[in-house]
């Protein structure tokens, strides 16, 4: 388990890099990384891959633009898990 030190300093981290240059042209392209759809860059946030409870950095390796309804439904999982997950709900 991760504790709140470290999750809050990534979270810092992560609230920096949103103003960077690099993550400004990541949400310009308007693509969700999850789902590949179109979004306005307003509409996506941003996410961490492998996730800071699970031990996720903040790095330009492991955030990307996700909608909200990705972000939302891939939770705590990493990227093994939510292939998974998917997997599941496309059989239904």
């Amino acid at each position: 388990m991760v504790d709140n030190t470290s999750i809050r300093r990534e979270k810092n981290k992560a609230r920096d890099l949103r103003q960077t240059q690099w993550w400004k042209q990541r949400l310009a392209k308007g693509t969700c990384y999850y789902c590949g759809k179109p979004f306005r860059p307003a509409e996506l946030t941003m996410d961490h891959v492998v996730p800071l409870s699970r031990g996720g950095k903040t790095t330009k390796g492991n955030v990307v633009p996700a909608c909200k309804s990705c972000n939302t439904q891939k939770q705590q999982l990493v990227p093994v898990e939510w292939e998974a997950y998917l997997k599941t709900i496309q059989k239904d």
